[in-house]
């Protein structure tokens, strides 16, 4: 199972999930509408490294990040 976790203003719990690629997680999600909005708006880092597209096949123990965009001073 991959572990998701969710940075910044998400504000959710880290949890782990079965699925075989990162496509998967907007059914995973389909009727969850904080994450869908999350899912438009933010980069996702397979183990620490941005990706471009979602058909990246995942392995056991694989991390997900949801980097939520942010701004500073």
């Amino acid at each position: 199972m991959a572990i998701v976790e969710f940075l910044g203003p998400i504000n959710r719990e880290s949890m782990e999930i079965d699925i075989a690629n990162l496509s998967e997680l907007k059914e995973v999600f389909k009727d969850d509408q904080d994450i869908q909005g999350w899912l438009e708006t933010s980069a996702i880092a397979v183990n620490d490294e941005l990706v471009s597209h979602l058909n990246i096949p995942l392995l056991s123990q694989d991390k997900i990040s949801f980097l939520p965009p942010v701004c500073g001073g």
